[in-house]
């Protein structure tokens, strides 16, 4: 690992015990990015495959879509292309089929084969964006193999754990994001490691309900028990002394990776900045209506309002043309949201 890459990574409250590898390991696939795929698709197709990711993305994720307005319009058709992937990704573990291994293992191979064919859009979509900006193929590879684990693997002992499972499924998501806006070198690697970790740590705070009906835990069992809460605890859903210091250590821990990743904006070409700072703190707005929720994530989904979100954005992009620090919930949603 090179002396700025370290540096990065050993910022003053980081747990390297679990990012070191992490780094080393996607530093390493800029260094071997593999074969970059073959696109047999007429401009005609192109297009159809960009409007599809394009509405699967507006579909899903607000914040993801918003962010990606932000962008130049082959970027932002790039970022549409990484998205649907990962949705889809996703959307094939979630089923609930009993061949959902067979048909992850089917789509690693349609969207990470050598060729890509006008007979699915996503992949023609995916396999442009991966050749035009030369995505290593280590990052989606990673990105599905951590999303089958999801199929055998409903608990994570500690946090250490729990990081390598968000790199997988977020991380790598950054990293891609990365390749995308373009960036100075490996000095840029940590920083997207800790936001993609922070921002998959804010959908697991918000999401633990849903999770929970799924059969799945993803926060610490370790920290759990620290805290004195049990399996039983979630179950009912009770919001008491003990989930309240519980979340407020998550939330803490996770916005320090915020502040830690945003500081690697600058390593960012100064066309993507923007859209990064605005994708991280608009997204970091979660924690901040969980907050004001008194921590209830189990009555109720958290989020950030299309309104609270463009209030936001003319004091992100001061701080990013400026060279200043991520702001935590630097302006307050409308009263009557509160009320909700």
């Amino acid at each position: 690992m090179s002396e700025a890459v370290r540096r990065a990574a050993d910022q003053p409250g980081s747990a390297v015990s679990w990012l070191d590898p992490l780094v080393e390991a996607a530093v390493a696939a800029l260094d071997a990015p593999g074969p970059m795929p073959v696109v047999e698709a007429d401009d005609r197709t192109l297009a159809r495959a960009w409007e599809c990711c394009r509405s699967i993305t507006a579909h899903h994720s607000r914040t993801f879509s918003f962010a990606a307005r932000l962008l130049p319009a082959q970027q932002r058709r790039a970022i549409w292309a990484l998205y649907a992937f990962c949705r889809t990704t996703d959307d094939i573990a979630d089923r609930g089929r009993a061949d959902a291994a067979e048909q992850l293992a089917s789509w690693r191979t349609e969207v990470m084969g050598g060729r890509a064919s006008a007979e699915g859009l996503v992949p023609v979509a995916w396999a442009d964006a991966r050749r035009r900006y030369r995505i290593p193929a280590a990052y989606p590879t990673a990105l599905i193999d951590t999303i089958a684990q999801d199929l055998v693997q409903t608990r994570y002992p500690t946090f250490d754990e729990l990081a390598r499972y968000c790199f997988g499924v977020a991380s790598t998501v950054g990293l891609m994001t990365m390749h995308i806006v373009g960036f100075s070198g490996p000095e840029a690697v940590p920083y997207a490691i800790k936001l993609g970790v922070a921002m998959q740590l804010t959908n697991i705070l918000r999401d633990v309900a849903e999770d929970w009906r799924l059969g799945r835990v993803y926060l610490p069992q370790d920290e759990l028990a620290k805290f004195g809460l049990t399996e039983g605890d979630i179950a009912h859903g009770e919001v008491n002394d003990r989930w309240r210091r519980f979340s407020r250590f998550q939330i803490e821990r996770t916005f320090r990776l915020y502040r830690e990743g945003w500081d690697g904006l600058r390593y960012l070409h100064r066309g993507g900045r923007f859209a990064i700072a605005a994708a991280a703190e608009l997204y970091s707005g979660i924690l901040c209506d969980i907050e004001r929720h008194d921590h209830d994530v189990f009555s109720r989904r958290a989020y950030v309002s299309q309104l609270s979100k463009l209030a936001r954005l003319p004091g992100i992009w001061a701080r990013v043309q400026l060279g200043r620090g991520f702001a935590r919930c630097s302006r307050p949603q409308p009263e009557r949201e509160r009320r909700e």
